[in-house]
C-alpha cells in the first residue's frame, strides 16, 4: 500500500502502511513532493529485544512490540461459546490496515485497521488544516458476536527525540492556565483530570519542543484534546527513544461496553507544529478558528458583527436585583458606550443567595413583578443587547425542582435518597442535574427554550459552577453520558435559536475546551478580574483560544479575588486584549476613571477588528517581570502592542525592547494610545525623571529596525502597562 502524503502551510504529515500498520513516520516541517523509498526508515533491532524492528503505529499496540501505553485497551466480558463468563479476552488486539484513502481533497486521510479475531475495527480520520492545523480521531466499531468493554482508546502523534522539554499549563480557581516546564526525560508523564469537566487544573495546550524553545524560536509539537468531561493527557518516552503525545477519555469502571455493531468515537486530538516557537502554534489555532463558519468573527456568516463591548452585571451588584439601581447602571453603560448588557445570577425564583434555587429556571415575581420585561426593554431601548445567566446543569437541594425530582439529581447510587442512596458531597451549595436522565433533560431544554421565546435575550451566559464528582446514572459511571447530553443541549437550543450567543463559563475557566468551543460563542477565562493576574491567564488561554474568544473586563479597582488595587489604565489595557467589557460597578468610577475608560471602548472599537483578526505575537525578553505582547494585522498594516511591568524590573531602566512581527520592509509611526497625558493616572504609571525622546511625539522606523534594536521603554511602574499602536507609513 502506497504512503499518504498531506501537505499545507508547510507542514507535512506522511503517513507509511509497509508493516502491515499505519505508521505516521513525519509530522512537522515540509518535506516536498518527491519522497524517497520509506523502506530506508526501517529500524536496527538490537541485542535482547523482539526480533524484527517495533512498529509506533498510529494505534500503539503491544502485539507490534510497543512496550508503552497502548491506544486501545479493553476487554471482552465472556468469549463465545463457553458456559461461564470469564472476562479479560480479546485484551491485546493485532490491529492491521485493510483500507487508507486520501479524504478532504488530499488534505485528509480514512484508515481503518481491523483484527477479525478479536472482532474489532478502528476507523481513524486525520485532517490537515489549510492553516497547519492538524485534527485526528478514532472510531472502534465492535464487530463481534458478544459485549466489548472499553477501557480507553488514545490518540497519539509522534515526537522526534530532539524535543528535549515538555511545556503544560496548570492552575486552580483565580489562576488557571499557567504554564510549567520540565525535562524529558524516559518514562510515561501523565495528567489525568478527573473533575467531570475540563478543569481549572487542566491543560490546554502541551508542548514538547527543543531546547529552550521560546515564543518565537525552536521548534516544537503540541496538542491539545477537544473534550469537556474526564480525560487523561500524556507523553510516552520509551527506552528505545521513541515517544509520542497523546490524549484520551478517562473512562470510568464499565462506562463505555459496546454491543455487537455498536461504536465509540474519541473526541479530537489538535496537533500544531512549529518551526518558529509558540507563536507559530498560536497561529496555526487561530487560523482553524477563524475558518470555521460559525466563527463569531466569520465574515461570510449571517448576521456577522463586531463583539461588542460588555458589562456584566455581577460585581456590580451580586444578588441585589432591584430595578432601579439595575437602570442607573443601564444609564451609566450606555454612556459609555456598552453594546451588551448581561444580568448574572440571582434572577430566578428564590435565588436570594447561592444556596437555593438552581434548576427553578423561571423569572422570580417576588424581585420581577412584571418579569424581566421592564429591565430588557430599558436595555435594549439604550440601544443595548440584552445577556442572562444561567447555570442549567446544576439544581440545588433548595429548589422546587429537587423537592419535585430527588431521581434527576447524579449519584453513584442507583438507589433513591427516599431508599437510601447517597448523594455525593455538595460543592457551593449544589449538586449536577442528571440530564442523561431524559426528562431532566426534556425540562431544562424546555425552560431555557421558553426562556429565550418569551425575552428578548441576545446572549446566554452558561456557568457550571462545581466539579462532578461521582457522577452516576443508574448506579454505573456517567461522566461520558453527561458530557454528551451537555453537548447535545448546547447544540438544540443554538440550533432553535441560532441568533443567541452562548458563553461558556464553569466557575471561571474550568471547562475551556475545543469540545464546547465547537458549540459556544467565547469563555470566560477566569473568575478573577485582577489584571495583573489576568496578564497570565490570558497570554496562555489566547495560546490556543483566539481574543475574540476570551471573555476579558475591567474589574473594581480593588479586586474582590485577590484584595489587590490597580489603576484604570493597567486594567483597561489588559482587557483590551480579548472580548473587552466591564465587571464593576461603573456608577462609582471616578470623573478621572471614565474618561480613560471611555478612551479605552474607544480605542477597542477602533481596533477590535485587528484585535480579532490578526496575528498574536509575544517576544522573547530575558527579563522575567517585563512582557511585550501585541496583535498585527495579516498585511503588516499595522500593530497593537502592550507592554507590561508585571513587577519590579532586575535594571534601572528597560532598556531597548524590540517590538516583533512587524513588517521588515515597511516603516511605522509607533505612538502610545494609553495611557495619554490627558489621563489621570499618566504620571503615576512611570517611575522617572524625564521619559525616552519618542514616548511624547511618537517614533518612526523600519519594522527590522523596530524588531532588531527596539525602542527605549518608560520605567513603569510595577503593574502598570503601556499601549502602543505602529501604524506602517
Amino acid at each position: 500500500m502506497d504512503p499518504l502524503h498531506l501537505r499545507s502551510a508547510g507542514i507535512s504529515v506522511l503517513l507509511a502502511f509497509d508493516s502491515g500498520e499505519a505508521e505516521m513516520v513525519h509530522w512537522g516541517a515540509d518535506l516536498g513532493e518527491t519522497l524517497p523509498d520509506l523502506r530506508i526508515l526501517r529500524s536496527p533491532v538490537p541485542h535482547s529485544a523482539h526480533d524484527r524492528p517495533v512498529v509506533a503505529g498510529i494505534l500503539p499496540q503491544a502485539s507490534s512490540g510497543w512496550l508503552g501505553r497502548p491506544a486501545l485497551r479493553g476487554h471482552r466480558p465472556d468469549a463465545a461459546g463457553r458456559e461461564v463468563a470469564v472476562p479479560g479476552f480479546a485484551f491485546s488486539p493485532a490491529l492491521s490496515v485493510t483500507s487508507a484513502e486520501t479524504t478532504a481533497r488530499g488534505r485528509g486521510a480514512r484508515i481503518v485497521q481491523g483484527d477479525a479475531e478479536a472482532g474489532l475495527e478502528v476507523t481513524t480520520e486525520l485532517v490537515l488544516h489549510e492553516g497547519g492545523l492538524l485534527e485526528i480521531s478514532h472510531e472502534l466499531t465492535n464487530c463481534g458476536s458478544g459485549d466489548y468493554q472499553l477501557d480507553e482508546l488514545g490518540v497519539v502523534v509522534p515526537v522526534p527525540g530532539d524535543a528535549a522539554e515538555l511545556l503544560d499549563l496548570t492552575g486552580r480557581w483565580c489562576r488557571e492556565n499557567h504554564p510549567q516546564r520540565q525535562q524529558i526525560v524516559q518514562g510515561t508523564w501523565v495528567r489525568s483530570g478527573r473533575h467531570g469537566r475540563t478543569g481549572h487544573d487542566s491543560s490546554l495546550l502541551v508542548a514538547a519542543g527543543t531546547a529552550g524553545f521560546s515564543n518565537r524560536s525552536g521548534r516544537v509539537w503540541a496538542v491539545h484534546f477537544g473534550w469537556s468531561g474526564d480525560h487523561e493527557q500524556y507523553l510516552d518516552s520509551l527506552a528505545d527513544g521513541r515517544r509520542v503525545l497523546g490524549a484520551a477519555e478517562l473512562l470510568g469502571s464499565g462506562e463505555i461496553v459496546l454491543r455487537p455493531g455498536e461504536s465509540y468515537r474519541t473526541p479530537i486530538l489538535y496537533a500544531a507544529y512549529s518551526g518558529s516557537g509558540l507563536d507559530g502554534v498560536t497561529d496555526a489555532f487561530y487560523r482553524w478558528f477563524r475558518a470555521r463558519p460559525q466563527h463569531v468573527t466569520a465574515s461570510a456568516r449571517p448576521g456577522y458583527r463586531s463583539r461588542p463591548v460588555v458589562l456584566n452585571t455581577w460585581e456590580a451588584v451580586y444578588f441585589d436585583h432591584r430595578l432601579e439601581p439595575l437602570l442607573e447602571l443601564a444609564d451609566a453603560a450606555a454612556e459609555l458606550g456598552v453594546e451588551r448588557f448581561v444580568l448574572d445570577d440571582g434572577w430566578f425564583r428564590g435565588r436570594r443567595d447561592d444556596h437555593a434555587g438552581l434548576g427553578d429556571w423561571y423569572v422570580d415575581e417576588t424581585v420581577w413583578p412584571e418579569g424581566l420585561t421592564p429591565l430588557i426593554e430599558a436595555v435594549t431601548s439604550r440601544g443595548m443587547e440584552f445577556g442572562l445567566w444561567v447555570e442549567p446543569e446544576m439544581v440545588n437541594l433548595d429548589s422546587d425542582v429537587a423537592r419535585a425530582h430527588p431521581e434527576w439529581i447524579a449519584r453513584p447510587s442507583a438507589a433513591s435518597p427516599k431508599d437510601g442512596g447517597r448523594l455525593p458531597l455538595e460543592w457551593r451549595h449544589q449538586h449536577v442535574l442528571d440530564l442523561a436522565n431524559t426528562e431532566a433533560w426534556q425540562y431544562i431544554y424546555e425552560r431555557l427554550d421558553t426562556l429565550l421565546r418569551e425575552n428578548d435575550i441576545a446572549y446566554l451566559k452558561w456557568d457550571q459552577n462545581r466539579d462532578l464528582a461521582e457522577q452516576g446514572h443508574g448506579g454505573r459511571p456517567s461522566v461520558h453520558e453527561q458530557t454528551i447530553a451537555a453537548y447535545r443541549l448546547f447544540d438544540a437550543l443554538k440550533s432553535a435559536h441560532p441568533g443567541v450567543e452562548i458563553e461558556s463559563c464553569s466557575s471561571g475557566g474550568a471547562r475551556v475546551d475545543l469540545g464546547i468551543l465547537q458549540r459556544t460563542d467565547r469563555v470566560w477565562a477566569s473568575d478573577c478580574n485582577d489584571a495583573l493576574e489576568r496578564q497570565t491567564i490570558q497570554r496562555w488561554t489566547e495560546a490556543v483560544l483566539p481574543p475574540e474568544l476570551v471573555g476579558a473586563h475591567v474589574g473594581p479597582t480593588h479586586s474582590h479575588t485577590t484584595g489587590r488595587v490597580h489603576d484604570i489604565s493597567f486594567r483597561a489595557i489588559t482587557a483590551l486584549f480579548g472580548h473587552f467589557g466591564m465587571e464593576w460597578d461603573i456608577r462609582q468610577a471616578t470623573p478621572a476613571e471614565r474618561g480613560t475608560l471611555s478612551r479605552a471602548i474607544a480605542l477597542y472599537k477602533q481596533h477590535r477588528g485587528l484585535l480579532h483578526s490578526g496575528v498574536r505575537v509575544n517576544a522573547d525578553l530575558a527579563e522575567p517581570n517585563l512582557a511585550v505582547h501585541g496583535v498585527v494585522a495579516d498585511d503588516g498594516g499595522e500593530g497593537l502592542f502592550s507592554a507590561v511591568a508585571l513587577g519590579t524590573l532586575t535594571a534601572e531602566t528597560p532598556g531597548r525592547v524590540g517590538i516583533p512581527g512587524l513588517d521588515p520592509e515597511r516603516t511605522y509611526r509607533v505612538e502610545v494610545a494609553l495611557p495619554t497625558p490627558d489621563d489621570g493616572d499618566w504620571n503615576t504609571t512611570f517611575i522617572q525623571t524625564s521619559p525616552p525622546a519618542w514616548l511624547a511625539e511618537g517614533a518612526t522606523a523600519s519594522g527590522r529596525f523596530l524588531a532588531e534594536v527596539g525602542l527605549p521603554l518608560p520605567i513603569l511602574r510595577p503593574e502598570h502597562a503601556l499601549l502602543l499602536h505602529a501604524k506602517a507609513t
